[in-house]
Parts: structure tokens; C-alpha cells; sequence
């Protein structure tokens, strides 16, 4: 049987209670596009894809891409792309035809239109911006859990994100981006989902990363319990073909303006045996890059702020990896709590390594967006350098030459932690940042950070 402490599995008895759907049931598909996803190619300077969703007349996948100018005559020039027929999944919603198409052959640092084609006729423009050839200054937003709350709580975090902050390039998704287990209806998740990012989803490109919700739970015919990848997932993004042996679907990299992108799956790698195929194209994958910058991707943590061991699979495979390699940023979600690491060690060494002008190594991140809520564990006050329980976070990252700069904030917008990763020729050293931030969040007994009940429980 497949452990419970790091897949999060749900009681096969509890799987077969009514599940409970959206207020409103307003996720049919329509005879418009929706759920629209933009995703970048391997080589976003010349290619973007992107996902939707129709209703059942609409069998093509169909759409018109145009150099962006600046009238309304966008049509004009527009050439038309498209793809394989629409895949037909159906759900409580009813049936729906899934359409992906890939726009190849794009001029880099160039702004291109597109729009989708309904049975109802075609949708709005959309827009995206090509990636520069050079290592042009560009942000990116970082997003842990989605996962729960994902209407309710988890869409005013989004788009407070993108409301405070302009001008950002990339989001990248650290996995569990919808429960598809236990809080709603999938299909409902996955509607939720696409209204918490609006058009943003269309516009900006996302790099998303697999967590364990991502996966179903299948029984196999002796009655034991596996994994297989749910059906929305490989509906949902038409991600770079360049991943992992074994785990083609939910690995891959895409190299933007100076950074290389490493996306892992943790839960193909634990519960599913690629966790040495996935090894070795990681450490391949970094051995190659000619990027300045190298971050990964990928849901369950190396170092966990709520659980009472840290995942060994995890943090005995890649851990090594990241160091040997020179990694930067590490971006993970799965915990529920917040926690920026700097040192296994903890927050004094760490401190103290920096003051004494110590290289810094990969910086371990991990972050919350949506209402799951984890406790505290018994590390958290003294290894991470900063830690939040039961508050949900979003995090802005700039990347400008030799300098990256990680910024933390609230849901409300508070600068909550951040610093500054600068490379010298003896490599990156680490620089908390000046600006003031709130106080450390966490609960006290049961009271909570913002005075009311804790809502984080203990893992």
C-alpha cells in the first residue's frame, strides 16, 4: 500500500460519499472558448501553445495568430493554426471537447495576437510577448498551492499578484493547483481554476509543476492502491516534449531570457519508480544549460516546514544534485506553511556564514496560495530563515543580469519577506533585503496570525 504521509491519500470509503459541487454549477462548456492556458515552447523566443475548452460543436481545433498592431485590424493579416480535433472528457458538468494548438516559428521580443474558435463563432484577442534571445531583465510570479478555496480564497491572492505588480512574464505553479481529490467536483476545480486567473492564464505563459492531487488514485487488480495521472492535467497545458524518460508528460524545461526552468514530478518519481530516470535527466538537464540562472520546479519539498520528517526519496535524490550543480532557487509547495531555507543548518549558521562572506548555495523555497493550512513543525522557529503558518502568499521574482531579486507578499498585498541573490565570480552571495516587512505570522495556541481561530493544522 502506497504511504498516506507524503501522497495524501483519500480513503477509498470517503471516495464514494456525494462530492460536492460549485455554488451555482456554472462550469458547462459553452459555445465559446474557455479555460484558455497559455504555455511556452522549450524555446519561448519562437513558440508559445495554448489550451482550451468547447462545448461539443466545435470539433476543431482552430485558431488565428497576427503580428500585434494597433488598430482594429488584427484579422487582416492573421494567420490561421490549427490543431489535432478537440479531445472529448466528459464530467458533472456534461461533455466538452479540449482543444491545444502550438504557434511555431514565432520572431523573438515580439508581441503576437491570437484568438480561439467556438462553435458560436471566435473569441477576443489575446496577447503574449515572445521571449527575448538575450538575458533580458524579466519577472516571474511564483504560486504554491492552489489547491483548495481555489474560488473563494485562492483567486483574490492571484490577482492581487498581478494587480500589484506589473509586468510579469512567467507564473510558475509548484503543483496541487486543484484538490481533484476531496474538496469539489474535479471538473468544478478545474472551472474554479480557470476563473481565479481570468485572462491572465491567457495572456501570460505558465509553468506548471505536478503535485500529488494532480494524480488519481486507481486500484490495481490485487487490490492494491497506485497512481495515475488525472485526466485533466494533459488536457489543461501542452507542455515542451523534453522531459524525463518515464515521466515525459509531467517533466520538461524551457530556457527564458537568461534562466533555465527545471520542472520535476515528485509523485511520479516516489510512488510511480522514475525517480532515478527523473535523476539523471535533472542532473543531464543542468549539466547542459548555458543559462546563467538555473531554478527547479517541483511539489513536495527537500526541506518540509510542517511535516515531522523531511521527504527522504526527495532530499536523498535531488538534493545532491541541486548542490553539485550550482542550483539557485528551488521552488516547492505540498506543506501548506511558508518557509524560505538558506542552510540546513539553520538560521544562525546561515547568518553567520553570510556575514562572513560565504558563497550562498541553492536557496529552498516553499509557499501556500490557496486555504489548506498546515501547522508549524518542531524546525521551523530555527532552521528556515522565515516562516509563516495560515497565510496564503504569493511571491514576485525579478531577474536582472547578475542579480536576482525574491520578494514574499500577503494576500493583501504586505511585504512579508525577500532578498537579493547576487553573482560574483566566486558565486552567489545572499543579501537580506532592507525594506521593512510585517511581523513573523504564525499562530499562538489556538489563535491564529490575524487574531481569529488557527486554521492550520498539524501535519
Amino acid at each position: 500500500m502506497l504511504g498516506t504521509a507524503v501522497l495524501g491519500l483519500t480513503p477509498l470509503a470517503a471516495q464514494e460519499q456525494p462530492v460536492p459541487r460549485s455554488a451555482g454549477t456554472p462550469y458547462a462548456a459553452r459555445n465559446l472558448p474557455d479555460r484558455v492556458v497559455l504555455t511556452p515552447a522549450a524555446d519561448p523566443t519562437t513558440g508559445m501553445a495554448v489550451a482550451w475548452r468547447t462545448d461539443t460543436a466545435q470539433d476543431a481545433s482552430e485558431a488565428q495568430l497576427a503580428v500585434a498592431v494597433d488598430g482594429p485590424t488584427l484579422e487582416e493579416k492573421a494567420i490561421t493554426v490549427t490543431g489535432a480535433p478537440g479531445t472529448l472528457k466528459d464530467s458533472a458538468n456534461g461533455p466538452a471537447l479540449y482543444h491545444q494548438d502550438r504557434f511555431e516559428g514565432l520572431t523573438p521580443d515580439t508581441v503576437y495576437a491570437y484568438r480561439l474558435k467556438g462553435s458560436a463563432g471566435w473569441g477576443e484577442w489575446r496577447q503574449f510577448h515572445t521571449a527575448a534571445t538575450e538575458a533580458e531583465p524579466f519577472r516571474f510570479l511564483y504560486l504554491g498551492d492552489i489547491q483548495n478555496g481555489i474560488l473563494t480564497y485562492a483567486s483574490r491572492v492571484i490577482r492581487q499578484a498581478f494587480h500589484g505588480h506589473g509586468g510579469i512574464e512567467l507564473v510558475l505553479l509548484a503543483g496541487d493547483i486543484a484538490a481533484q481529490r476531496d474538496d469539489l467536483d474535479h471538473d468544478d476545480e478545474w472551472g474554479e481554476f480557470g476563473e481565479a486567473g481570468g485572462y491572465n492564464w491567457g495572456i501570460v505563459p505558465q509553468l506548471p509543476a505536478t503535485g500529488n492531487h494532480e494524480y488519481v488514485d486507481v486500484i490495481r487488480p490485487d487490490g492494491s492502491e497506485s497512481r495515475k495521472l488525472g485526466p485533466y492535467w494533459p488536457l489543461q497545458f501542452a507542455l515542451p516534449d523534453n522531459g524525463a524518460p518515464g515521466a515525459k508528460a509531467t517533466t520538461y524545461y524551457v530556457d527564458y531570457q537568461g534562466v533555465r526552468f527545471i520542472v520535476l514530478d515528485g509523485t511520479s518519481a516516489i510512488d510511480l519508480g522514475t525517480m532515478e530516470q527523473q535523476t539523471a535527466w535533472l542532473d543531464e538537464t543542468l549539466a547542459s544549460s548555458a543559462a546563467k540562472w538555473n531554478v527547479v520546479l517541483f511539489h513536495q519539498p527537500v526541506f518540509t516546514c510542517a511535516r515531522p520528517e523531511d521527504i527522504s526519496e526527495v532530499k536523498t535524490a535531488w538534493k545532491p544534485v541541486f548542490e553539485s550543480r550550482k542550483v539557485d532557487l528551488v521552488l516547492q509547495g505540498h506543506d501548506h506553511c511558508y518557509s524560505r531555507l538558506t542552510s540546513e543548518a539553520g538560521r544562525e549558521v546561515s547568518a553567520k556564514k553570510r556575514a562572513d562572506g560565504a558563497v550562498q548555495g541553492p536557496v529552498y523555497l516553499v509557499s501556500v496560495t490557496g486555504s489548506k493550512m498546515y501547522g508549524l513543525n518542531d524546525r521551523a522557529p530555527n532552521q528556515p530563515d522565515r516562516v509563516a503558518e495560515a497565510t496564503e502568499l504569493y511571491q514576485v521574482i525579478d531577474v536582472d543580469g547578475d542579480q536576482i531579486s525574491f520578494r514574499t507578499y500577503t494576500a493583501s498585498g504586505k511585504l512579508y519577506d525577500g532578498f537579493e541573490l547576487e553573482r560574483r565570480a566566486d558565486g552567489n552571495h545572499l543579501t537580506e533585503i532592507d525594506e521593512p516587512v510585517i511581523a513573523e505570522r504564525t499562530c499562538h495556541g489556538s489563535v491564529g496570525p490575524d487574531g481569529g481561530k488557527c486554521v492550520a493544522k498539524p501535519k
